[in-house]
């Protein structure tokens, strides 16, 4: 079995995501592999936005909506890669449903391994709405790790 090239990991800025991707920092570290640091959000409803708007004012209205967040999980996730000694990082956000935007980034960079935090597996929302682990390992054409990140 040869060494993973490319990994990808989801995180939604959570603590539990954020232990995946120090698992898949680690990983990439000692593999020499590329990883890919990836978070998901959804695109808010404008209506929201303009009530948003309505109450917080123009100036500050665009902090609670849109890709900022995001970003801002991107950056932190690719600190603490860095810190657990990958090299070649990169960061990407993309608008969607986390599982059809980390299966999009696995396939278009060619990854041959996904790593996500457990949470939500154990949860009665996750048994009956299905978790985005367990989403992501059904529906994976790579190897999935899924790191335990909550009890």
């Amino acid at each position: 079995m040869t060494a993973y090239r490319t990994i990808v990991v989801g995180t939604d800025g959570s603590n539990s995501s954020y232990r995946a991707v120090d698992r898949a920092a680690a990983l990439a570290a000692d593999t020499g592999a590329k990883l890919l640091v990836v978070c998901a959000y959804q695109a808010p409803d404008p209506r929201k936005v303009e009530a948003a708007q309505d109450r917080l004012g123009d100036d500050v209205g665009y902090q609670v909506v849109g890709a900022n967040p995001a970003e801002d999980t991107v950056r932190t996730a690719h600190d603490r890669a860095a810190k657990q000694g990958a090299k070649d990082v990169e960061t990407l956000v993309r608008d969607g449903n986390p599982v059809s935007v980390l299966s999009k980034v696995v396939f278009e960079r060619d990854a041959d391994l996904l790593v996500v935090g457990n949470r939500g597996l154990n949860t009665l929302a996750g048994r009956i709405l299905g978790s985005v682990p367990a989403e992501a390992a059904r529906k994976s054409s790579v190897d999935v790790l899924i790191v335990h990140t909550v009890s």
